[in-house]
């Protein structure tokens, strides 16, 4: 096994490169019957309280940078990104997502987005104090420029694929994580102490936001919805909403617990289960999220080729096996790489999606039937 470092050079280590397909090109019927295929084992999968399953993401990064101002570029390329997956073994389908920079909630309370050639779109919090925030006359996210531009992607995509095809929400950030794109960074972590019933106001009103443009997408995506959606392995016969808290190595445990917690619970249970992200090692916080009500999938980077700081196996091991809350494993890295860390995370008890990116379809088979392979003698 070689573990080989980061790539900082490359845009996106966990990307992958495809050829852009234009809707009218697209096999729509081809991709039904082979989601349609794919989604009896995530069916089997649900039903079990332990198991493995394997995904191979297809992330696109021009989608994840300036790609996703153009929504007919983005789902060119994302088409692309479904035809090139399905030469590939695995058991979960990938999907559409209408995505456009991690400032949606952000939009709400004024924020503009910023576009620097070669990046994604980004956001400068323009606040700094949550009271000033919060004198800010919030409009509804659907209002807003970026609001609009993502229900018209949604909308564009469902008429160009018929609606057949699978589309998940755009990227949800949890209520911390959307709050350090609103006030400056320094001042609002200080502001957990010197004014926490501010910050619980304000990420209580973040949190409202959340909640009803998620429902909006959902009313608009209606039965090709996928759960939970953007870096989480996703399909229509799984639930919750996933949210990304990267933030949660910044915080106590007491500060997690107050501020962003309650948050999480209360998204998801409005979307029957939440699903947890972060980039980094969030390891020492996983007795934690262990507690979150609701908690349907966690996602984590195993792999130095996945994450420059990834996650050890062990305390994934010890605090989720039987408690049939699935680890997301994305694991990018050679044969060797993904079969020994799916081995070492694969316990009695344990729920498990291995994700990978592997170069070749063969490649991808081999690893795909020695993950498998770990499943004997293991009980459903």
């Amino acid at each position: 096994m070689v573990d080989h470092m980061y790539d900082t050079v490359t845009h996106d280590p966990q990307g992958t490169s495809v050829k852009p397909v234009d809707p009218p090109n697209f096999d729509v019927v081809k991709y039904v019957d082979y989601e349609a295929q794919l989604l009896e084992r995530t069916k089997a999968f649900m039903q079990k309280k332990t198991g493995i399953a394997v995904c191979r993401r297809f992330r696109i990064p021009d989608v994840f940078m300036n790609g996703c101002r153009d929504m007919g570029k983005s789902l060119a390329l994302q088409l692309g990104a479904l035809e090139a997956s399905m030469q590939f073994k695995m058991d979960i389908p990938n999907f559409l997502e209408p995505w456009y920079g991690i400032g949606t909630v952000a939009s709400a309370f004024g924020c503009k987005y910023r576009w620097e050639k070669g990046n994604a779109p980004a956001v400068k919090a323009p606040f700094l104090s949550v009271e000033q925030a919060l004198k800010k006359d919030v409009v509804p996210i659907r209002e807003t420029e970026i609001g609009r531009h993502t229900l018209n992607m949604i909308e564009s995509f469902l008429e160009k694929t018929g609606g057949k095809i699978p589309v998940s929400l755009t990227d949800t950030q949890s209520a911390i994580n959307a709050a350090s794109f609103i006030v400056e960074t320094n001042n609002f972590y200080m502001e957990m102490f010197d004014n926490p019933a501010a910050v619980q106001e304000l990420v209580d009103k973040i949190t409202d936001l959340t909640i009803k443009f998620s429902q909006l997408q959902q009313q608009l995506i209606g039965d090709a919805v996928v759960w939970p959606g953007h870096g989480f392995s996703s399909a229509r016969n799984f639930t919750g909403l996933g949210m990304s808290s990267d933030v949660v190595v910044m915080l106590s445990g007491c500060q997690y617990e107050t501020f962003e917690q309650p948050c999480i619970e209360r998204a998801g249970a409005a979307f029957n289960g939440a699903a947890f992200h972060s980039c980094g090692n969030w390891s020492g916080k996983v007795r934690r999220v262990r507690t979150i009500k609701y908690l349907f999938m966690v996602d984590a980077a195993f792999s130095k080729q996945t994450d420059p700081d990834p996650n050890p196996v062990e305390p994934f091991v010890e605090i989720f096996a039987g408690t049939n809350i699935i680890v997301n494993a994305r694991i990018v890295g050679d044969e060797e790489t993904v079969v020994e860390k799916a081995r070492a995370l694969y316990q009695p008890g344990m729920k498990l999606i291995v994700v990978t990116y592997c170069q070749s379809p063969e490649e991808q088979a081999r690893v795909y039937d020695r993950i498998h392979a770990l499943d004997e003698g293991q009980v459903g």
